[in-house]
């Protein structure tokens, strides 16, 4: 009970009886003003008590009150239950162990914070985050139509919703074709039932503007995007994850470039919301590029468009994260996506290698946000590495010609890796029939910065003959210092000796960026920039030494201090080296 309330009632019950006594006394002052004297000091003593019982009813609210706010800490302030958790150690909010509990359940089942999700605003305001000459732009009201396709898989109730929301109600409805809901499977109850309710509501005043659907087990992203492109009827077609909000203006800046050009993939700029608390954060634009192993990653737009000084411009890009606005029937004609991929991985590079080779060219627009949930995990597939592997070595298969090599390289396979891709016959017809480019074009016009490997000579793990159960491993990125550690032939192992004499390993030996190196000093090797020159040259045979050209000394390992063996550079006592392929030989 509020202490205001309290004062209230008390104030009301008091006047209530002041004018009842009143009322009845005037009626006797009528008949004797002897009466009224005495009626006043009785009026006196009751005015008195009923100030004294408030004072004493404010008293007690003030205790309870008191009480309350403890008994309210001591609820909420319960200790961190999960302090090992990735959503605990970055949102920490005062909550009771249940609600903990609650949290972290639905944060391990959706990657994200649901319980938060859940008590905010469905159609909050999102911040602004584009460039300051977008806001000046004027677009035509006559542009294209545009059908939203929403892909989930046992998403948030909350979230799916805040997602419809947004596209409604920051989407001129001239434009807004449709919302189209691809459910790949779902088994959570709140997207049956609930979701069909929550669609009714939206009909009461946009009939038919939802549509969905649905899969009754999951068919992958690939085939869920493709089937919402082909329930599609708007001209232009946005296909998107359903966990996502648009911001205000994301639609124009897309419609009138593909009204200027048909041919365009585009993609908006992504801003993060952050999977603890649910906030955007901004992201600059940059392009969508790759590496070997097909693996998405951000890349600096060319210089030509920097030198322009204007970020509210369109800019080119070698590929597209997944998140893509197409004319609808250019999609078709051009293969749509490949509906041989499976569940995750590749296929966005797939059409972005695609797109570029075949005719049309892939757009980053600037004035276009949306704002994207980034998981903490993918509750979907936690292991997508087979997934994404097998996906790789098909795209390969399919539109990188003599490059392929590249891509064994990247995921340590053999050539003749005998991994199934799939059927890539019906692919290889549509190559041939749209008279596609080749990937040297590709890498020599789109793409010069993915540096071909035409230099390698061997990849894959590098094992000492002294313990051929130990590999070379990248080790903790951020400690820049190669280890010896049980051969697992993942990434962190991957290695790669080229004509130059560079070795990289791991990840670095994926992104071409740091190679391994003597530093001069000391027994330990280090990693450094490819692009220096300090002692990164090693000459190597396989089956014999590694040995660095500048200092003479040798890649060993030796028994430490703690008595397993490490990773040394010392002088050479004729130990030997075998990497896992050759290319060439060496």
């Amino acid at each position: 009970m509020r202490l205001g309330w309290m004062r209230g009632l008390a104030l009301a019950l008091a006047a209530t009886v002041m004018f009842l006594y009143v009322t009845s006394v005037k009626k006797e002052v009528w008949a004797n003003e002897e009466h009224l004297h005495q009626a006043q000091k009785e009026l006196s003593v009751i005015s008195k008590e009923i100030l004294q019982r408030l004072k004493e009813i404010e008293s007690h609210a003030q205790v309870i009150a008191r009480h309350s706010a403890v008994m309210k800490r001591e609820i909420k302030a319960a200790e961190n239950l999960f302090p090992n958790s990735r959503l605990f150690k970055m949102w920490h909010p005062e909550l009771s162990e249940g609600e903990q509990r609650e949290a972290e359940e639905l944060f391990q089942k959706y990657g994200y914070n649901v319980f938060l999700s859940d008590r905010i605003a469905l159609d909050r305001v999102l911040p602004e985050t584009r460039d300051h000459r977008c806001l000046t732009k004027k677009y035509p009201s006559d542009l294209p139509t545009i059908s939203v396709v929403l892909i989930y898989l046992d998403e948030a109730l909350s979230v799916i919703k805040r997602a419809i929301y947004s596209v409604i109600n920051r989407t001129p409805a001239h434009l807004l074709k449709e919302i189209i809901l691809v459910d790949d499977g779902s088994t959570n109850e709140d997207l049956q039932e609930k979701l069909n309710v929550f669609i009714s509501v939206i009909h009461e005043s946009k009939p038919g503007l939802l549509k969905k659907v649905r899969y009754s087990e999951p068919k992958g992203l690939t085939q869920a995007r493709i089937s919402g492109w082909a329930a599609a009827s708007g001209e232009v077609v946005a296909i998107f994850d359903a966990h996502i909000e648009v911001h205000v203006g994301w639609a124009e800046p897309l419609l009138v470039r593909i009204k200027s050009d048909r041919k365009l993939v585009l993609s908006p700029v992504f801003d993060k919301v952050n999977f603890h608390n649910m906030k955007v954060s901004p992201y600059p634009a940059a392009a969508h590029g790759f590496d070997w192993s097909l693996t998405c990653r951000y890349e600096y737009f060319s210089q030509e468009w920097y030198k322009l000084n204007d970020q509210s411009l369109p800019a080119k890009s070698p590929s597209v994260m997944g998140i893509l606005v197409v004319d609808r029937l250019f999609f078709g004609e051009i293969g749509a996506l490949d509906a041989g991929m499976n569940t995750y991985g590749g296929e966005n590079v797939e059409l972005g290698i695609r797109v570029w080779s075949c005719g049309g060219s892939i757009e980053i627009i600037p004035c276009s946000k949306v704002a994207h949930i980034e998981r903490a995990h993918k509750p979907y597939a936690r292991d997508l590495v087979a997934l994404m592997k097998r996906n790789a070595l098909r795209v390969a298969e399919v539109w990188l010609d003599e490059y392929k090599f590249n891509v064994n390289a990247a995921w340590n396979v053999p050539r003749d890796h005998g991994i199934d891709i799939g059927d890539v016959s019906e692919r290889k017809r549509l190559k041939e029939k749209l008279q596609c480019k080749s990937f040297k074009w590709y890498i020599d016009t789109v793409y010069p910065r993915l540096r071909s490997q035409d230099e390698l000579l061997g990849y894959g793990v590098l094992i000492n003959s002294l313990r051929t159960d130990l590999c070379i491993d990248q080790g903790v990125l951020s400690a820049n210092t190669p280890i010896l550690y049980a051969c697992h032939r993942m990434f962190s192992q991957t290695c790669n000796y080229r004509k130059t004499g560079e070795i990289s390993v791991g990840q670095s030996a994926v992104q071409e960026g740091r190679c391994l190196v003597d530093p001069g000093s000391g027994r330990l090797p280090s990693f450094d920039k490819c692009s220096k020159l300090l002692h990164k040259y090693w000459d190597f045979k396989q089956g014999q030494s590694i040995k660095n050209r500048d200092t003479g000394r040798c890649l060993e390992i030796d028994i430490g201090q703690n008595g397993y063996y490490q990773l040394y550079i010392q002088n050479c006592s004729g130990q030997n080296w075998t990497i896992q392929y050759v290319i060439k030989d060496f």
